[in-house]
């Protein structure tokens, strides 16, 4: 495991939601980050305890999570250590009720 891929690990089993992203909660920086933090907010998480990671910021990580995850799109949501997916496939979950299911399930 490389040094990017074991920060990456170390983030997404260090907080229990954790959303790769452009820009950060309070400004996102594409569409689709800002499609991810409002689809977390519908779903009652606080931004503000929200851990977000920049990726504009940091250019290892940006390319890392794709092959972490091997998901090849960004933003990418991380809960209690699992992938969950983009801003797609959280707003499928959100509008099913599966999301708010995962959120708020107790830690296993």
């Amino acid at each position: 495991m490389s040094d990017t891929q074991k920060r990456i690990d170390d983030l997404v089993k260090s907080n229990e939601v954790l959303l790769f992203m452009k820009g950060n909660a309070s400004f996102p920086q594409c569409g689709f980050s800002g499609r991810a933090i409002q689809i977390l907010k519908a779903c009652g998480v606080e931004t503000k305890t929200l851990a977000t990671v920049n990726v504009l910021e940091d250019a290892e990580i940006r390319a890392g999570i794709k092959d972490y995850s091997n998901w090849p799109t960004i933003p990418q949501l991380y809960i209690k250590g699992e992938f969950i997916g983009g801003s797609d496939i959280m707003m499928e979950m959100y509008e099913s009720g599966e999301l708010l299911q995962v959120l708020s399930a107790s830690p296993t």
